[in-house]
């Protein structure tokens, strides 16, 4: 660069007789580099966070990726829990049978059968989900209420009912009557009291979250775990929020709300801060000026009148010519790294001295 254009400029801007001795480029604000902020699982984006253009910090909120929610499907007390958080959902089912069991709050079954009827077709004719009413044969001491819960598909003369009420014993035989005060001719059948088997519950996909353990009571509808879809790399942290794991600013968004992603699928993209640089754009008259390594001072278009000055080094000079159409001489692009703070924007306009 001429020692005259600088000169020039120096005193355009009102600078410090002491920049003569440098040389003096316009520059640019850019990002050094992007970083992709992908999803840590599969899974429905429930809600992104961010915009094109925002800041973000460490730890800071970028998306909200919706589990696969397992609730429970009786009222119960939670008797087994065989996944982690991390498993694979099939390989818990294949080894154990299932990721929870629940044994329900209605401990007893009856396995019954029509024999024992009173003699007539309405009473051999099962309703599932009718309310029943039992009685042990031995002395009728024992009472109770249940609900028919399954027929047979094989033989109709064979039915389920679950005990809603009373206790028994196990093994004991009782009459099962449609009448609560027991008449006889409304007796639809006999059953041998039998425990009532665990609940399997199962999922899909990965477990991500584990909201019961052994021993916990829990109700009709109350969750159990969350899945995901993917594998989790080991014990991932089990939070459907996924954050920023650098500071900088937002670039590109990539992810929509109600748009189901794989596992690793880009979310967005940021501009590290600690990446940013400065480009400016040479003539070869200048190359002999600057050199890679070399020390450089930048200033703020917007904030010349204050003096402040970050610290820079000249990181990359171009091999290739960037000359525009209208320009005499060949032109290059040198990179400058520096350290910014929070009033620093990518595209702001700078002034670069280099010794």
């Amino acid at each position: 660069m001429k020692r005259k254009w600088i000169a020039a400029m120096t005193l355009a801007l009102g600078l410090p007789a002491a920049a003569l001795a440098e040389s003096v480029f316009a520059g640019e604000v850019t990002a050094g580099d992007t970083q992709v902020i992908a999803a840590p699982y599969g899974g429905l984006v429930q809600d992104v966070q961010v915009h094109v253009g925002d800041s973000v910090k460490i730890g800071d909120p970028i998306a909200l990726l919706e589990t696969n929610r397992v609730y429970a499907m009786t009222d119960g007390t939670v008797s087994g829990v065989f996944a982690r958080e991390g498993d694979s959902a099939e390989g818990i089912k294949e080894r154990y049978g299932a990721l929870v069991y629940i044994e329900p709050i209605n401990r007893y079954t009856l396995e019954c059968s029509t024999d024992k009827a009173y003699n007539s077709s309405e009473n051999r004719y099962i309703h599932i989900g009718e309310t029943v009413y039992l009685s042990c044969t031995k002395d009728g001491s024992h009472q109770g209420r249940g609900i028919v819960t399954a027929i047979d598909k094989e033989d109709e003369t064979k039915f389920t009912v679950e005990v809603t009420g009373g206790e028994f014993y196990m093994g004991e035989t009782v009459s099962i009557f449609r009448d609560r005060e027991y008449e006889q001719t409304t007796r639809i059948g006999r059953g041998t009291v039998g425990r009532t088997p665990a609940v399997p519950v199962n999922g899909e996909g990965s477990v991500l979250k584990m909201h019961v353990r052994p021993g916990d009571h829990v109700e009709r509808g109350e969750l159990l775990f969350e899945t995901v879809t993917g594998t989790l790399d080991g014990l991932y942290a089990p939070e459907k929020q996924v954050v920023s794991d650098t500071a900088g600013v937002i670039a590109t968004v990539d992810a929509q709300n109600g748009v189901a992603v794989e596992k690793d699928a880009k979310l967005v993209t940021i501009y590290p801060e600690d990446k940013m640089q400065i480009r400016m754009v040479i003539s070869e008259a200048d190359l002999p000026d600057i050199k890679v390594g070399g020390k450089a001072s930048i200033e703020f278009n917007w904030d010349t009148q204050s003096g402040k000055r970050f610290e820079g080094e000249i990181s990359s000079i171009s091999y290739l010519n960037e000359k525009k159409e209208d320009s005499q001489s060949a032109e290059y692009v040198a990179m400058v790294d520096f350290e910014p703070d929070e009033t620093v924007r990518i595209g702001m306009t700078v002034i670069v001295y280099v010794e």
